[in-house]
């Protein structure tokens, strides 16, 4: 029970990889806040939690809203005094090269991915400080090197790559015990990948061919892959490491 007593906040939790995270860290005994868009996925994650003998609540939140995310905070700390671990998961795409995104797609992908990252850590970093605690940012490996046909996308997990180094060395400076790293997931099978796909139109089965073709391993990545990664780095394994950038991509980013 590597995280027994520990309060997790995973956002984005009703599917993919955070629903694999809050499962797994679940399992390992946190107490896990599920937060999502829709009330039914966090529900139902929390509900297999429950039935596994786990804890958990599941609550609504707009990660690109300021007022929510205290309203989060101030239910998870209410509830159960503190928060240990924020697991900043929530992300959306929306394909586009340079020349053909929209603004309103430019802004709405920077607004959940980028911006909902800072401000979760913002929120969390005044409830975390006395016990210190963990932050696992979930970048992607778009944040390491360039997509055509993902501008947006490729923008936004950048930025959360390099803020969470930044945030990293303001805790560590101020003497806050909290560590911060992020995680780069490669492709995984998850309906956030299969969605961008189906938007692809046309495009979509070249697009698959050509990265199943650059995976040394040769097959997309599980969400449990992730999972088990920000496990590691929930608990006091990874206690010498913050302001890292763990990669989990099947070998992707290695030529």
């Amino acid at each position: 029970m590597r995280l027994q007593n520990k309060t997790v906040l995973v956002t984005g939790g009703g599917s993919g990889i955070g629903e694999a995270t809050s499962v797994r860290l679940a399992a390992e005994g946190a107490r896990v806040a599920v937060t999502d868009l829709v009330e039914s996925a966090a529900q139902r994650v929390v509900a297999n939690i429950s039935d596994a003998g786990g804890t958990a609540m599941a609550l609504v939140q707009d990660v690109t809203l300021e007022s929510e995310w205290e309203e989060t905070v101030a239910t998870v700390t209410d509830q159960w005094g503190e928060i240990d671990v924020l697991v900043n998961n929530a992300g959306v795409a929306r394909p586009g090269n340079v020349e053909e995104a929209t603004l309103a797609d430019w802004r709405f992908v920077n607004s959940v991915n980028s911006e909902g990252v800072f401000l979760g850590m913002r929120a969390c970093i005044p409830k975390m400080r006395k016990p210190g605690g963990s932050i696992i940012n979930i970048s992607s490996i778009e944040g390491i090197v360039g997509d055509p046909l993902l501008i947006a996308y490729n923008a936004s997990k950048a930025a959360v790559r390099t803020m969470t180094k930044s945030a990293a060395l303001h805790c560590a400076e101020a003497g806050h015990g909290i560590r911060v790293n992020s995680i780069h997931p490669g492709f995984i099978e998850t309906a956030m990948v299969a969605d961008g796909l189906a938007a692809m139109g046309d495009a979509a089965a070249e697009f698959h061919q050509r990265i199943i073709a650059a995976i040394p391993v040769g097959h997309l990545g599980q969400a449990m892959d992730i999972a088990n990664a920000a496990l590691f780095l929930a608990s006091e394994e990874s206690s010498y490491m913050t302001g890292s950038e763990l990669v989990v991509d099947g070998g992707y980013t290695a030529h």
